[in-house]
């Protein structure tokens, strides 16, 4: 099993004079102690996306990379620098299944915890509910290994990979 740290506990090195010796002040910040230099550990924003078709079924995709390879999970992902909320929803969807957005709706957000190579991030989940120009093009790509349609009240919490998803999930029908 993989160990777990936080970036407190993995960082050594200062971003800005390379010198060995950074001190955690409080549970976010690093300074270091040859420069001075203060380093902050903040969320990092993702997206989730909520996808529903005719039959008001919700779009689920499978995870195809760890954390959670195999499980269900919504379109979405990590929002990329100089990037907006919006712009990630619209590009991780169509690099995800091909699909163009044709309309949004901001619905909520949740926190997660996404542990990967062994360092437990801390992200911040917005959640967008949107429509597509058609399922016609639907293939999956990127990180994704397939996909399906379900009604949201019939998946189980040990379907989805994260929690925040689960969150989501067990909350659509007030979120909507």
């Amino acid at each position: 099993m993989e160990s777990t740290y936080s970036p407190i506990e993995v960082f050594n090195f200062c971003p800005h004079c390379g010198s060995r010796g950074l001190t955690a002040d409080t549970e976010k910040s690093l300074t270091c102690n040859s420069c001075g230099f203060r380093y902050f550990i903040n969320m990092s924003a993702s997206v989730a996306v909520i996808i529903r078709n005719e039959k008001d079924e919700v779009l689920f995709t499978v995870r195809k990379h760890d954390p959670a390879a195999g499980m269900l999970d919504l379109p979405g992902g990590f929002v990329d620098l100089g990037e907006t909320a919006e712009q990630a929803v619209v590009r991780e969807v169509f690099e995800e299944l091909n699909l163009e957005i044709i309309s949004m709706k901001y619905a909520a957000t949740f926190t997660n915890k996404y542990l990967y190579s062994g360092i437990l991030y801390q992200t911040l989940d917005l959640v967008f509910e949107c429509e597509v120009k058609s399922f016609q093009h639907l293939k999956v790509a990127d990180d994704v290994s397939g996909y399906v349609f379900r009604n949201p009240l019939t998946v189980l919490p040990e379907e989805i990979g994260l929690d925040s998803v689960r969150d989501i999930v067990k909350n659509i029908a007030v979120l909507l």
